[in-house]
């Protein structure tokens, strides 16, 4: 038997106009969290799809258990032992979490000649996979009552009632807080201590050095190499992911902010789940950053301010004249 649970070998996969992946390689050993790294379009979340069967590939192989597969879609794939979490998460809000669990894959039973879906089974199996993974959700609530980083471990959940031998996790913690990371963490450390191989996708290096085994560094599509987290620095991972050393990473800061031109005051969305009572204000020559987790309503805040969404209350004032914002063409018409 290999050391490897799955191979990935010279995966080559075109789009038009660009190849994503240019003979790109992986390897999975049994029980260990393997982090794949490489900047944005490096061609980490296309190898996973491949993997999972979401794309196929032009060229290359799959070797899984000691055997070359075709892995025909996802299906297939979670019905050989590979689940993936994707970063992109994919809710069916007006469903129960029981059912969004198991969609697609619903345990049934026998009405006469009807085979119907045995919704007992379904949420008690659920119940029973949400409590593995420490969740304290009832299964039969509906995942639009919970917020998106709960989904997101919903997602996990998912995964896990996969029974999977391997584990794909995309920017898994994007949208978790503090808390929900190290639940996510002592998750992925049970599923280790049973022997799954894990995939994990991160930009955060404070969570690759912390929670993997090796690194597999990807560059413009290809394959960098492999190395033990152990081995590995912040610098170094940065260095081999950019292929440069990189002696400052920020410019210096030569301007020196003026004037307060642009200002906003309680401004307050027209939805009341969105955003409410928001003041700030950005002086010239300065960038103001905008952070939050997902589901924490920036971009919502940006459309606003731009037009695109409706607010009740709130002023916008702009090299000292109060605008009224309506739609875009407002906003574009003041120069924003």
């Amino acid at each position: 038997m290999s050391e490897y649970r799955l191979e990935m070998c010279d995966v080559v996969k075109t789009f038009p106009g660009v190849k994503a992946l240019n003979h790109a390689q992986l390897k999975l050993k049994p029980g260990t969290v393997h982090a794949l790294m490489g900047e944005n379009g490096a061609g980490k979340s296309t190898l996973m799809k491949c993997m999972f069967g979401i794309y196929h590939m032009d060229e290359g192989k799959v070797i899984y258990e000691g055997q070359e597969v075709q892995i025909k879609g996802p299906l297939d794939a979670l019905n050989r032992g590979i689940a993936m979490v994707h970063q992109e998460l994919q809710p069916i809000p007006e469903r129960s979490i029981g059912e969004n669990i198991y969609v697609g894959r619903y345990p049934t039973k026998k009405y006469g000649p009807v085979t119907v879906i045995d919704h007992d089974k379904m949420y008690e199996d659920a119940a029973k996979v949400l409590k593995e993974v420490h969740l304290n959700y009832d299964p039969h609530a509906k995942l639009g009552t919970l917020s998106v980083s709960q989904m997101q471990l919903v997602e996990i959940a998912k995964a896990v009632s996969a029974d999977c031998k391997v584990l794909i996790l995309d920017e898994p913690t994007s949208s978790l807080t503090a808390a929900e990371v190290e639940a996510l963490f002592t998750i992925v450390d049970e599923l280790r201590a049973k022997g799954v191989s894990i995939v994990y996708i991160s930009h955060k290096m404070d969570e690759i050095l912390r929670i993997s085994d090796e690194v597999t560094i990807m560059r413009d599509g290809q394959y960098i190499g492999t190395w033990e987290a152990k081995e590995l620095t912040t610098d170094m991972i940065i260095t081999k992911m950019v292929g440069r050393e990189l002696s400052n990473l920020y410019p210096p800061r030569s301007n020196t902010p003026g004037e307060v031109v642009f200002e906003v005051k309680d401004f307050t969305s027209i939805n009341p789940k969105s955003f409410r009572h928001v003041n700030f204000n950005v002086r010239k020559g300065e960038i103001l950053g905008v952070a939050g987790l997902v589901g924490a309503q920036r971009t919502e805040l940006m459309e606003g301010l731009f037009g695109l969404r409706c607010h009740t209350s709130g002023t916008i004032t702009y090299k000292g004249k109060e605008l009224t914002i309506n739609q875009p063409q407002d906003a574009i018409k003041n120069g924003i």
